[in-house]
């Protein structure tokens, strides 16, 4: 790719609200958010149709994340990923600020989503920030079967259902296709996931949307997606040493000055701190690509952060 600098590429965060989002984006990262409504999600790195990732400076400012992944892989991307099947940049990089109740949700594992019209969503969460008592719901409570939680469903009391953790700063955990969750109140997180927007809600508290309205519930598309197999899972504990997650799709490390070893190729990463790499400042919560063709990528500087295999 002709001109292209030894620099890191970043992008415009895309801001959504949502019925359990709040104010955090702005008193905890520093954004500047478009109005006064909850938002729940900024959408770092997105290649969906309908949301478009754009680089934010630089000779590629305002080129769309697609154009990159199409028109200039190997050069931004490596010799590795040029041959990848996804006509789209197959992960979806968010920051999700859970001021209350996420919906008890599942996600489409590969060999159901086709028939329901879905795309399949694996994902992995850090939390950044998690006040005191916050909770996140995955898997089943050990011993429900099939049959209780379905009564569960008519009674009101799925969440009774579903294994309850509480989470600390620096805890993850990998949610694959299948597993029941939901993220709870008072949670700032960090989500790296499969290039999907496709969420099954089998309920949703009894609350309304921010219409006024009881928002859709897909019971009948959960409970074929739902793994009834699946009780009670750990979190990766904040401290713990080597990979935070790991699926067929990606990998996320932490990482952090000091251990920065010199990587060849192609790197992705989104900032837990703020960080400086060869000259650019990079918030918390942004995400940063260095583009192959300018591999090794010098040391970064600053703070921790997430570093991201594209599988």
């Amino acid at each position: 790719m002709t001109g292209l600098p030894a620099a890191p590429i970043c992008f415009t965060p895309h801001y959504h609200t949502r019925v359990w989002g709040g104010r955090r984006l702005e008193t905890s990262l520093g954004r500047v958010l478009p109005d006064a409504q909850p938002y729940g999600e900024s959408w770092e790195l997105s290649d969906r149709a309908d949301c478009q990732s754009v680089v934010a400076g630089g000779p590629l400012a305002g080129v769309r994340l697609n154009e990159l992944w199409q028109k200039h892989r190997r050069d931004i991307f490596g010799a590795g990923l040029e041959k990848h099947p996804a006509p789209r940049f197959p992960l979806l990089i968010k920051v999700l600020d859970c001021s209350d109740d996420l919906s008890i949700q599942v996600h489409p594992p590969a060999e159901i989503a086709p028939e329901l019209n879905g795309e399949p969503k694996s994902e992995m969460w850090h939390f950044v920030e998690a006040q005191p008592g916050a909770k996140l719901y995955a898997g089943l409570r050990r011993g429900v079967t099939r049959a209780q939680f379905e009564r569960a469903l008519v009674d009101g009391t799925v969440a009774d259902c579903v294994h309850a953790i509480e989470a600390q700063r620096g805890d993850s955990l990998m949610v694959h296709s299948g597993r029941l969750h939901a993220l709870g109140a008072g949670l700032l997180v960090f989500e790296i996931q499969q290039n999907s927007d496709t969420t099954y809600r089998v309920f949703d508290w009894n609350r309304v949307g921010l219409d006024g309205k009881p928002r859709q519930l897909h019971v009948e598309e959960s409970l074929r997606c739902i793994d009834f197999d699946d009780f009670e899972p750990h979190l990766r504990l904040a401290g713990e040493n080597g990979t935070l997650a790991e699926c067929a799709h990606f990998g996320v490390e932490r990482r952090e000055p000091g251990v920065d070893t010199a990587l060849g190729g192609f790197r992705l990463i989104m900032a837990l701190e703020p960080l400086n790499w060869a000259g650019t400042a990079i918030s918390a919560g942004s995400v940063a690509i260095w583009p192959a063709c300018h591999a090794p990528a010098p040391a970064i500087t600053g703070g921790a952060w997430l570093e991201i295999a594209v599988r």
